[in-house]
């Protein structure tokens, strides 16, 4: 009986707490949201069975934990707290990403621009709330919708609040669906929300093929810090559009994507260990990440509606929401709210323009924020 009182005392029945209780609720939520509503269930799945991981009780010293050093997960756990994991999420991104839309229309670059006011505001609430300066800056990126950029950001700056940062710039990515429509009716009228765009002008290979060539160059002498997410993000899209390296390209988009998701999600879930992840400061940040998302979504409309005042082929404004960097979510949203109105109106790939937009812009701040506290 001393022999099998022992083995549970290693377990859960001797370090069982009200919080990993609460952690494991939230960890199978996640994961019920993922498969029973569909909402991202490559991300919220992973992340969700990673909560359940990072919070079975144990005695500490088994080895096994995410910030046990040595273990299996804290090694893997190395591709997030070291940066490696968001620049290959960003190489895979850009091997699927069609910059065509935006190419073709450039001025609705501004709208993916304007989204990162969320970005900024939020920054700026995190220092009235008392976060130091390089807290502040992590948090604010969750403003972007953009999980490797948050993710990556906080490595280097907070990493104290990587967990929370990561779980919240993720939900908050997920659950576009939900958050995203109800702010596009509330600040566009009936009326608006039927403009048809013309249709995008056809954008020639070689434009495509120089785009990102040139566009790394541009962005890595305004932001040097963005190289990390940018380079790898157009050297991508160059795979994509070169034709001579498809090969590469689809690894990259599709086998080298899923593997480094998986990974990311669970190792993301499993760092938030109860004793960590349950504070006054992770409260805050998902609070600060829910109004960042907001303001974002909320700054791209009403930019859009600004243009409206000046430009002779209107721009429909619900397309603004698509500044943040949500890909391909939030384009989706746009195309799902717009056809509401008008089934025959099309709007995904006007709305893919401020959208790609808006991963490029998310990585630019990051770049700056690194910059200033980094450098």
């Amino acid at each position: 009986m001393d022999v099998l009182w022992e083995f549970l005392q290693a377990g859960i029945v001797g370090n069982i707490s009200a919080g990993n209780m609460v952690m494991l609720v939230i960890g199978c939520t996640f994961i019920y949201l993922g498969i029973a509503k569909d909402y991202e269930p490559l991300l919220l799945v992973p992340i969700g069975f990673g909560i359940l991981v990072g919070n079975i009780p144990l005695s500490p010293g088994m080895n096994v934990g995410i910030y046990e050093s040595g273990s299996v997960l804290n090694i893997l756990y190395q591709g997030v707290t070291q940066g490696w994991y968001p620049p290959l999420i960003f190489l895979g991104i850009g091997a699927m990403t069609d910059f065509s839309a935006m190419l073709s229309n450039p001025r609705l670059i501004l709208l993916g621009a304007a989204a990162q006011a969320g970005i900024f505001l939020t920054f700026a609430g995190s220092l009235l709330l008392g976060f130091p300066p390089k807290d502040a800056a992590a948090i604010g990126i969750i403003g972007g919708a953009d999980g490797p950029t948050a993710i990556f950001l906080s490595s280097q700056l907070a990493p104290h609040l990587l967990g929370a940062i990561a779980v919240a710039a993720y939900s908050y990515m997920a659950l576009v669906p939900v958050i995203q429509p109800p702010i596009i009716k509330l600040l566009t009228s009936r009326e608006e929300r039927l403009i048809r765009m013309k249709p995008s002008r056809p954008v020639s290979k070689r434009v495509r093929i120089l785009f990102p060539v040139v566009a790394f160059i541009l962005c890595a002498c305004i932001a040097p810090g963005s190289i990390s997410l940018l380079g790898f993000l157009f050297f991508g899209n160059l795979l994509k559009e070169s034709g001579v390296t498809e090969r590469l390209a689809k690894t990259a988009r599709n086998a080298l994507i899923d593997t480094v998701t998986i990974l990311l999600g669970l190792c993301v879930g499993a760092s938030t260990d109860a004793s960590r992840f349950l504070t006054l400061d992770s409260v805050k940040i998902v609070v600060l990440g829910a109004a960042s998302f907001c303001v974002a979504t909320a700054a791209g409309i009403l930019f859009a509606k600004l243009m409206n005042v000046f430009a002779k082929d209107k721009i429909n404004p619900i397309i603004g929401a698509a500044g943040v960097s949500a890909v391909p979510d939030s384009a989706r949203v746009c195309q799902m709210v717009g056809a509401r109105e008008d089934p025959q109106n099309f709007l995904i790939m006007h709305a893919m323009a401020p959208n790609v937009a808006g991963v490029i812009g998310s990585a630019v701040a990051a770049g700056v924020f690194l910059a200033r506290f980094v450098f």
